[in-house]
């Protein structure tokens, strides 16, 4: 079974970074890309970044471009969101996911709240 588990979420203040992970189970981890999402409150998903599946190739969102870093870890079935200079629009549930084939899967979410 699939399966994507993130964490690290929390409170940060304005221009403080948070670094999340996201936990693979149940498939080839080193042959899948990877991405990560946001949603905020009363908003569609967004799309903040991705990570191709050798880590050799990332990209992202215009809004994050220069602040947020993906990485991942194949050894491990570890894939990062590096957040910095975070802002408080940006407070919001944040998603693993991971395209396989004609399926998608999502993990359950961490929050990310930006606030002082």
């Amino acid at each position: 079974e699939v399966q994507l588990v993130e964490s690290g979420g929390g409170l940060v203040q304005p221009g403080g970074s948070l670094r999340l992970s996201c936990a693979a189970f149940g498939f080839t981890f080193s042959s899948s890309a990877m991405g990560w999402f946001r949603q905020a409150p009363g908003k569609e998903r967004e799309f903040v970044g991705g990570i191709s599946w050798s880590g050799s190739i990332t990209y992202y969102a215009d809004s994050v471009k220069g602040r947020f870093d993906i990485s991942r870890d194949n050894a491990k079935n570890m894939v990062y969101l590096q957040m910095n200079n975070l802002k408080p629009e940006e407070t919001a549930v944040y998603y693993c996911y991971m395209p396989l084939g004609v399926n998608e899967y999502w993990g359950q979410g961490t929050q990310v709240t930006v606030s002082s």
